[in-house]
């Protein structure tokens, strides 16, 4: 009679136990719902590159090059669409056929945008789809003319993007292959006109269609990345892979295309990040 007594004035407690228990499998699906998964990688290239700015030279310059390409994406468990954030940064020494030219370019790529996803094959397969915006700024430098010896590269555009990752076993150890593939669509970039100086603009003030509205169409740009990844321990992974970035314009009677190719190595991270709930 005293332990029913003692239950029975304690009622109010063993409610509220009650009631928290039934409330706690929807605290822990609120929290995996507003976690964040967040893959990370960094990764350094060399290879080859093309150039050719006919606001400098008619010559084609060939060389090699180096560039960084980090990326992040995040994504919440229960959620199709995730966020890809890119830097790209990209350093070349080219010459002409003859080797009494030379040209040093340079080159900063942020891509930020936001992908919707779908999983296939018991979740082995993602496919994405969204868009990216690009906002570019760079420079090419040749080091014989003494007359506009350099030109700006500046571009903002707006990029359809597909991205297809599939995992796999291989000798007992998880694996994944990426491939993703960045097109223009529309944007803004900054060129001088044919025959107009650099000192006509900024010192004089004379525009003259210096900000020039690009499409697919003057504006063809094809860029594609294959990576990879290879399970060293724990989250890490061993990232290897190809970046091909593709850029031509054909805007105020000037032309001017960068092909890069770059073979990539470097590492992978994948983590949680779960809010503290009070």
């Amino acid at each position: 009679m005293k332990t029913i007594s003692k239950v029975s004035g304690n009622w109010p407690l063993v409610l509220g136990f009650w009631f928290m228990s039934l409330l706690s499998p929807l605290n822990l699906s609120a929290q995996n719902d507003s976690a964040k998964v967040i893959t990370s990688s960094r990764m350094i290239g060399i290879g080859g590159t093309n150039i050719l700015d006919t606001y400098l030279s008619a010559e084609h310059f060939k060389g090699a090059g180096m560039s960084f390409l980090a990326t992040v994406e995040r994504k919440r468990p229960y959620r199709r669409w995730s966020t890809l954030m890119e830097h790209e940064a990209n350093l070349s020494l080219v010459h002409d056929r003859a080797d009494s030219q030379k040209e040093m370019e340079g080159v900063y790529n942020f891509y930020w945008g936001k992908l919707y996803n779908w999983s296939l094959f018991n979740q082995r397969l993602t496919l994405q789809a969204g868009g990216l915006v690009n906002a570019s700024l760079g420079f090419i430098y040749n080091t014989s003319n003494s007359n506009n010896p350099a030109q700006a590269r500046a571009h903002l555009n707006v990029m359809p993007t597909a991205v297809a990752s599939y995992r796999f076993t291989l000798f007992k150890k998880p694996m994944l292959v990426r491939y993703e593939v960045n097109l223009p669509l529309a944007g803004v970039m900054f060129s001088p006109n044919y025959g107009q100086s650099y000192y006509e603009i900024f010192s004089r003030g004379n525009y003259d269609h210096n900000c020039v509205f690009t499409t697919f169409v003057n504006a063809p740009e094809w860029r594609q990345i294959l990576t990879l990844d290879a399970n060293l321990k724990g989250s890490w992974m061993l990232r290897i892979g190809y970046l091909g970035n593709y850029q031509q314009y054909k805007v105020n009677q000037l032309k001017q295309h960068v092909y890069t190719h770059r073979l990539l190595i470097g590492f992978t991270k994948k983590f949680s990040i779960i809010p503290h709930r009070l």
